[in-house]
């Protein structure tokens, strides 16, 4: 049923591991609205998201930085962590003092990591290099480059590999240099979708709450999910799955608006952003069972 609307809500999932925890328990069949699923890399969300292919995904930060007066945010929801992320690598081939004057292959798959590597490499370490974009497979990226930007599961898979090569982790650089949380992905709504269908997107909202609320008290699921579905072992992935965080408080917010500042004063972005939130939106009594 559709409960008066006139179309199904499109949802942006992303595939990667870092986002489960929100996604995991979330069962669309159980609202009470229509709604299709849209499962992709980060990149392909966001600009599908931007050209309002999708009303609300799990979206890269800079995404939502450069189209922010047309989003609202929902509320406590992000893919954060306070160090070490473990899935936004730059693994090295050559010394680090050549790599910041060198070549640097990207992923093309999460513009949030890429804009956060050219921080670090130019804010931080002093460097220019050249980017290049390349598809996610490490021995073709380092053949013509000093190192290789990978994210996600195609990270995580490269870092249980001996191949030799020293490993930044991203997390870690931006928390060693800044003290502060890194926010990679967060969850926007379409200001309109929203404002047109406000208790489809209330409804949706609590149950991806309920979804990431059932994921912290058990990691059980979707560790043993991670271990079937990509592999390495269940310390592995527990282990990976507690370093994440998926709240966005203050602490998550001014790490964020830190990087938002880092990647204006090097020209990555233009405008001031702020983080508008969702208005507090009432949901009936007869969805409370859906949550």
């Amino acid at each position: 049923m559709n409960n008066g609307n006139s179309r199904s809500i499109k949802i942006g999932r992303i595939q990667y591991t870092n986002a489960w925890p929100v996604f995991h328990h979330f069962d669309p069949m159980s609202l009470p609205y229509q709604t299709e699923i849209h499962s992709d890399m980060p990149a392909t969300l966001n600009r599908k998201l931007r050209a309002g292919e999708i009303d609300i995904a799990a979206i890269s930060s800079y995404a939502y930085g450069i189209s922010s007066d047309t989003y609202y945010l929902l509320p406590n929801l992000s893919v954060s962590s306070f160090g070490r992320v473990q899935s936004i690598l730059l693994f090295l081939k050559s010394p680090l003092e050549q790599v910041i004057h060198g070549k640097i292959a990207l992923t093309t798959t999460s513009a949030t990591s890429v804009n956060l590597l050219k921080i670090i490499m130019e804010k931080f370490y002093g460097g220019k290099p050249i980017y290049e974009d390349a598809e996610p497979s490490l021995e073709k990226m380092l053949e013509n480059a000093d190192a290789a930007l990978l994210i996600g599961d195609h990270a995580i898979r490269a870092s249980w590999v001996d191949h030799g090569y020293r490993v930044l982790d991203l997390g870690e650089v931006w928390n060693v240099w800044t003290g502060h949380w890194m926010t990679y992905a967060l969850w926007a709504v379409h200001k309109k979708t929203a404002e047109q269908y406000p208790e489809a997107i209330a409804s949706l909202y609590h149950a991806l709450l309920e979804s990431k609320r059932h994921s912290s008290q058990d990691l059980e699921p979707i560790v043993s999910k991670a271990t079937a579905e990509i592999g390495g072992t269940s310390q592995y992935w527990s282990n990976y799955f507690r370093h994440l965080c998926h709240d966005f408080g203050p602490d998550q917010k001014a790490g964020l608006q830190l990087y938002f500042k880092y990647a204006r004063e090097l020209g990555l972005m233009t405008e001031e952003v702020q983080l508008s939130e969702l208005p507090s939106l009432h949901v009936p009594d007869n969805l409370s069972k859906h949550r």
